[in-house]
């Protein structure tokens, strides 16, 4: 899939919810274990729907992962915990702050192949940093539609529904925790209150 080089780079997999992203993240990583490769994930500490140290797709694949913090300094925690990986997975790269940029930086020019996977918009349709940036400086980029709930045409955008109706715009971008649901939408029926 990928040429094999001397350099490290950054693979970044992205598109909307229900697109297969992480499940595409774990295809490419039980690929590297089949070739003998030392490999390391991480994930998040704001995201634990799959189980605490556990990264999970909609489809019930896993693989364990380490948890690190989000923010600032802390994301660094990725490169402190490495030892001597060929392969470091990143999950859920969105809710990383844009430290996660340097840190993939500094990995890949450390040699190792980065692999990363994350929503590219938020739910208003907008660029979710870091993704965009990670996209600017890899090598591979991967962009995947999910099916419109509503429509069946391709779809990019996430619906967030509170209680079912579309979110309004000035919502939070991220509600850790609240009761809210999600749909794969195209571009046409992707909506945003503004009321």
């Amino acid at each position: 899939m990928h040429a094999i080089t001397q350099s490290g780079w950054i693979e970044v997999i992205t598109g909307s919810m229900f697109s297969g992203k992480t499940e595409e993240l774990l295809r490419r990583l039980r690929r590297a274990e089949i070739a003998g490769q030392e490999i390391s994930v991480f994930k998040p500490e704001v995201d634990d729907r799959y189980g605490e140290t556990t990264v999970g797709s909609h489809a019930g694949r896993s693989w364990e992962a380490s948890v690190v913090p989000s923010e600032g300094e802390g994301v660094w925690q990725i490169v402190d915990e490495l030892n001597g990986e060929d392969v470091v997975a990143i999950d859920e790269a969105n809710f990383f702050s844009t430290e996660l940029v340097d840190v993939c930086e500094r990995l890949a020019a450390d040699g190792k192949r980065v692999v990363i996977s994350g929503l590219d918009q938020t739910y208003r349709g907008e660029p979710f940093e870091p993704l965009p940036q990670l996209m600017a400086l890899a090598e591979y980029v991967d962009k995947l539609q999910a099916i419109c709930t509503i429509c069946g045409e391709p779809a990019t955008r996430n619906q967030r529904l509170i209680d079912g109706e579309p979110a309004h715009v000035d919502e939070p971008t991220v509600l850790v925790g609240a009761e809210e649901s999600y749909e794969a939408r195209c571009r046409n029926c992707h909506t945003l209150r503004r009321d």
